[in-house]
């Protein structure tokens, strides 16, 4: 994997974020593999596709590229809110690649991924309306709000520079994949809850200390009245997909990847 973007490729363009844009799409489509399957390319979808900027060709796995210059910070500006909203619950949200480059020196430095899995309701703002002064007034915008995911829903590809082995990556994709099988309320559930139990910040916790999230989780989810028991069931899910072990009495402990 080269980290080298191409300049020459966007000299006719006068916009930097069209410049930017270009340069990265660019990258992509000559470098990126699929973390979902062997393919060791992605395939550019049409240009003006509003959701969708890359596709596997083996899996068809759906990829949106967000590329900036400066670090990604907890809360992302993205498209529309109410088609977001609609592709997550028809389950047509794609993966998303977030990529940082360097400007000046024409290179990748950062790439991570988070799978359509992650991708809830629960971390989608509602930004407010554009004003009446504004071209699109009363047009709602979203944010993705990166900060309430797990750190396990971040899958680094680069970092700081230094690429991730493929092999790395995969594993990484695999070990989560199990989400797909839940329903879309039940994945919301388990991202928020394995968000509190890494905040933590300990390798063991006890159910108690879960249930000290109990109001975050009930603002998250306003329409379950029974947020105790709804804890217990995701952690038992967990379990079974061993990313938790119980230890007994009320105890658990993360497994390492």
């Amino acid at each position: 994997m080269k980290l080298e973007l191409k300049p020459e490729l966007a000299v006719s363009y006068k916009s930097f974020s069209q410049r930017a844009r270009i340069l990265t799409e660019a990258w992509i489509q000559e470098n990126m593999y699929c973390p979902a399957c062997p393919s060791d390319h992605l395939s550019p979808t049409r240009r003006g596709e509003r959701v969708v900027d890359f596709v596997c060709p083996n899996c068809s796995e759906q990829y949106q590229l967000k590329s900036q210059s400066h670090p990604f910070g907890n809360r992302i500006v993205n498209s529309a809110y109410a088609p977001k909203i609609e592709a997550i619950r028809a389950g047509t949200i794609p993966n998303f690649l977030f990529l940082r480059y360097d400007p000046r020196r024409f290179i990748v430095l950062d790439l991570f991924l988070v799978p359509k899995h992650f991708i809830t309701e629960s971390i989608i703002e509602k930004r407010k309306p554009l004003g009446e002064s504004a071209r699109r007034r009363g047009w709602v915008g979203s944010n993705i709000l990166l900060g309430n995911l797990p750190p396990d829903a971040r899958i680094p590809i680069i970092e700081n520079g230094r690429e991730i082995p493929a092999a790395v990556v995969r594993d990484s994709w695999n070990r989560f994949i199990f989400m797909r099988e839940q329903s879309l309320r039940s994945r919301g559930w388990l991202a928020d809850v394995l968000a509190c139990i890494r905040e933590l910040g300990q390798e063991q916790f006890t159910l108690r200390d879960v249930y000290a999230f109990e109001n975050r989780l009930a603002q998250l989810h306003p329409k379950n009245k029974h947020i105790r028991p709804k804890i217990r069931q995701q952690l038992q899910i967990l379990r079974d997909h061993g990313i938790i072990e119980f230890l007994g009495k009320g105890l658990y402990r993360i497994r390492k990847s």
